[in-house]
Formats: C-alpha cells, sequence, structure tokens
C-alpha cells in the first residue's frame, strides 16, 4: 500500500474535548491518514490541548478543515459509513471495520473518495447524521460494554484501512545476525542426535522408535533454528560425550611475550 494514495477522511461531527481530538490525529497518522475534518469543535479551533495531545502528530491538525455542518463536511465524497455502537432502526448495511476496510480499499482504486463519520463523545451520533451514510461500522466488542473512546473509535478503524494493504508479514522468525538453517543442516543434526540416543538405548520400546523420532524431529522445526543454532547444538552433543569444547583465550589466560634478550 503507498500512502501516495488518496486515504479517507475522517469526520469528527461536534467533538467536545481538544484532547480527543488530538489523540485521534496521532490514532490518524500512525496508520497513514491526514484527512481530518471537524465539524462544530465545541472548544473551538485550533486548539491547543489538541496540538499537546498529538504529540508528534501536529501535521494532521494543521490539515484539518472546519466546516459549520456535517453536509459541508461530507459534501465533497462518493461513499460515507457512519459509526454507532446502538442498535439504530436504520435499513442499512453493517460491517465491520475490516470490511469497511476492504470496501474503502476498492472503492478508492475506482477514483471514489471515502469518509469516515464520527459522533460526539458523551452522544455519538444523531440520526440524522447517520442518515447521511450509505453504510454503519460497527465495531464488534463486548455486549455489556460497548463504550470507546472517540480516538479508540477512530484507531479501530484506521488500523484496520493500513493493515488491509501492508506488505508488513503477519509473522517474522528473527534470526539475529545468522540466516535460518536448511534442510540439509537440520537432517545432518537430526541423523547425529538419533544415532546417539539409539546407542544409549533411548528407543523404547523399539516399535515405538519412528514416532519417538518424527516428534524430535517436529520439537526442532518448531523452533526454525539458525545455522549458528544448529552448530550450538552440536556443540551441546559433543560435550555430552566428553569431547572439550574449545574456547578462545581469555585477556587474562594469555602469556605475554618474553622480553628480547
Amino acid at each position: 500500500m503507498s500512502l501516495q494514495e488518496p486515504v479517507p477522511a475522517v469526520i469528527l461531527v461536534a467533538p467536545q474535548l481538544g484532547e480527543n481530538i488530538g489523540m485521534t490525529a496521532r490514532a490518524m497518522l500512525n496508520c497513514g491518514l491526514t484527512d481530518l475534518r471537524l465539524v462544530k469543535p465545541r472548544d473551538g479551533w485550533p486548539n491547543r490541548d489538541a496540538v499537546t495531545a498529538a504529540a508528534s502528530a501536529t501535521e494532521v491538525l494543521e490539515k484539518a478543515r472546519v466546516y459549520p455542518s456535517t453536509s459541508d463536511a461530507v459534501a465533497d465524497l462518493h461513499r460515507l459509513y457512519v459509526t454507532t455502537g446502538r442498535n439504530r432502526e436504520l435499513a442499512k448495511p453493517t460491517l465491520t471495520p475490516r470490511a469497511a476496510a476492504a470496501e474503502v480499499h476498492t472503492l478508492t482504486g475506482d477514483g471514489v473518495r471515502s469518509g469516515v463519520l464520527f459522533g460526539p463523545e458523551r452522544t455519538g451520533l444523531e440520526n440524522d447524521d447517520l442518515a447521511l451514510g450509505d453504510a454503519i461500522i460497527r465495531i464488534p466488542l463486548n455486549p455489556a460494554y460497548t463504550s470507546l473512546n472517540l480516538a479508540q473509535a477512530v484507531l479501530v478503524f484506521a488500523y484496520e484501512w493500513f493493515q488491509w494493504g501492508s506488505e508488513q508479514p503477519a509473522r517474522e522468525a528473527p534470526s539475529g545476525n545468522s540466516p535460518p538453517a536448511d534442510r540439509g543442516l537440520l537432517v545432518g543434526f537430526f541423523e547425529r542426535l538419533e544415532g546417539l540416543l539409539e546407542e544409549k538405548g533411548f528407543y523404547h520400546p523399539p516399535e515405538k522408535r519412528p514416532a519417538m523420532i518424527r516428534n524430535l524431529r517436529s520439537f526442532f522445526l518448531r523452533a526454525e533454528p539458525t545455522e549458528q543454532e544448529v552448530r550450538t547444538l552440536h556443540g551441546v552433543l559433543s560435550a555430552l560425550l566428553g569431547a572439550k569444547v574449545r574456547r578462545a583465550p581469555s585477556a587474562s589466560q594469555e602469556q605475554p611475550e618474553s622480553p628480547e634478550n
């Protein structure tokens, strides 16, 4: 995903606290969103508390636009999503933030400008504002307690939008400065370990030997060892067999050179 592509607008309707606007800006910039629109902020604009709460996300605040009404704030958008945690008698599709984020990405690729509408902290969006939306975004939460801070609600959608197009792998196995061990190196270690266990009579009863070997191999493979780690395991086996482990001499063990006569 390129952060240069058009991004969905975040529209805050009648936000009450400057701190929440600032934290919203911070959540937005974390996820590459920069189009912040404010409808009649209660404490006016610009707002010093918003700047303080935004930390270093002031670029979002500097670009923020203020509108006298929700209709004005969304006039240039083709697609509008509205957020609510309450059941409303509105015949509109209801999406999770993840599903909405996927839809926004698809629409953006087709040149459609989208926005997400968030209501005031205390009451949420009024029905007239909800009626402007094409679809409702509802965040799945504990049914007994669905209250979210304004910035938290924005972050949930923004995160899903950012992750939808992210190239970040879902799982990484850090290997330090050593590459992952290839199968040849691993099999060499397995065969050495299994041979030593055979010598020590580990496989008992004998008919369980194949299953025990598979279990041991699965155990080591789950660890995704690096080349250096496999070499270390070979060293462990050597040490257990009584072989002396060669170590580099420490500075205190080095003998001083004899002076020349």
